[in-house]
């Protein structure tokens, strides 16, 4: 692939065509504002993560974006991670920061109450941003971003709880991404470096029960792994996943991270069938890893063409000319009661103008409608993927469309 392609495939680029995001620098750089289109679609991508996760119990929490320092002291972020933090102060003189990971907010939802054996796991989730201060230089369209949009969770849970709980969250991951055409996914066994033990937290005994525990369940999954030691996260080990794309291109995506050391900073326990305190652990996992940087994988991996599901405008109505836009309308109307995103193209415009316009935007089909429409109640078909089709009945074509929409096609 020459230059030249590589340019009309960058996600930036992309992404201004759809209209689907933009940067302003009264707002500054690496704080992407989405559009009502680009909306849409990260509003699609967290429900289908939800719709995912939901099969597996988990449930949603809400948090703030800011804490005070002592949180992230306890949890040693403080120590180990203040370069990447947006501090702020209060009237009063309070430090506080903003959130550039969930994991220590969510600690406190769990320790709210005592928790039995039985009520064990507790899995939460939450999409939400989170702010690091990445250096100017480095921000990059939607690849590397000063705010992160994480489909989060965290699973409090039991030892023996561990491999079962990482093995629904690979079926999720591999149920997503297989949705988008990726079937091969790499793992990552990010382990961390006993050369520099300074950067991690917790005990190198620790850190051994972690990553056996992943790497036996890499290896029990039949995965196509590999270790890369020096990548863990601050507090545990991690397997991340690797996607290739259209392009041939490999792109880190979902990651699952087991951690066993926020647990014991925290003191987060559970009653056992003893009676006695039981340590818990905590996995981390996000699918899409951040809805940026997916977004960005996306786009370049479809060359914008987004599955019908995804895209902000399903269907678009074409009125051959001015006498027929009432009509356009009243279908486009019908179509969105329907639940399929729809207008009607209300442009003074020639027909073939309106028709290379609605095609630049990629939309997924394109509706026709003229006299010979208007007298048989259908619309005329034209299909981004699969070219003309039949005319169709308006009941008919909306039954297609939706079970397309449905099956995620």
């Amino acid at each position: 692939m020459d230059e030249r392609d590589n340019k009309k495939l960058d996600h930036k680029k992309l992404g201004k065509e759809l209209d689907l995001f933009t940067f302003s620098e009264l707002v500054g750089p690496g704080l992407p504002l989405w559009t009502p289109k680009g909306t849409i679609v990260r509003q699609e991508l967290d429900r289908f993560v939800w719709e995912l996760r939901s099969r597996y119990d988990y449930q949603h929490v809400t948090i703030p974006h800011l804490t005070k320092r002592n949180l992230y002291e306890a949890s040693g972020h403080w120590q180990k991670f203040a370069e990447d933090l947006f501090k702020v102060k209060s009237r009063d003189e309070r430090e506080y920061a903003l959130k550039p990971m969930n994991c220590p907010h969510h600690t406190q939802i769990f320790a709210r109450r005592p928790h039995s054996y039985r009520e064990m796991p507790q899995r939460y989730a939450e999409t939400t941003m989170v702010y690091r201060d990445e250096q100017s230089g480095e921000l990059n369209g939607l690849t590397r971003v000063l705010s992160i949009t994480q489909d989060d969770s965290h699973v409090f849970c039991r030892t023996g709880q561990i491999k079962e709980e990482f093995l629904k969250i690979w079926d999720i991951i591999d149920t997503f991404y297989k949705t988008f055409g990726f079937t091969d996914l790499k793992v990552r066994l990010s382990f961390h470096d006993p050369k520099t033990p300074e950067k991690y937290l917790g005990t190198s005994e620790v850190w051994k029960q972690a990553e056996d525990a992943l790497r036996t369940i890499a290896q029990e999954r039949g995965a196509d792994s590999f270790e890369a030691p020096g990548e863990a996260a601050l507090y545990g080990p991690k397997l991340d996943f690797l996607a290739t794309d259209s392009l041939g291109r490999q792109h880190q995506v979902a990651t699952i991270q087991l951690d066993m050391n926020l647990p014991e900073r925290f003191d987060l326990v559970c009653v056992n069938e003893k009676g006695d305190r039981e340590r818990i652990v905590m996995i981390h996992s996000a699918i899409m890893g951040s809805i940026e940087r997916f977004t960005a994988v996306l786009l370049e991996h479809t060359a914008g063409i987004l599955p019908i599901w995804l895209s902000p405008i399903q269907a678009r109505v074409l009125p051959v000319s001015e006498k027929h836009l009432a009509y356009a309308q009243a279908v486009a109307t019908t179509l969105r009661a329907a639940h399929i995103r729809a207008d009607a193209d209300e442009a003074n415009e020639s027909l073939g103008k309106k028709i290379r316009a609605s095609k630049t935007e990629k939309i997924p089909y394109l509706l026709v409608v003229g006299d010979a429409e208007i007298e048989t109640k259908t619309v005329s078909v034209d299909s981004r993927d699969h070219g003309k089709l039949d005319i169709s009945s308006l009941e008919a074509f909306i039954a297609r469309t939706n079970e397309e929409i449905r099956l995620r096609k």
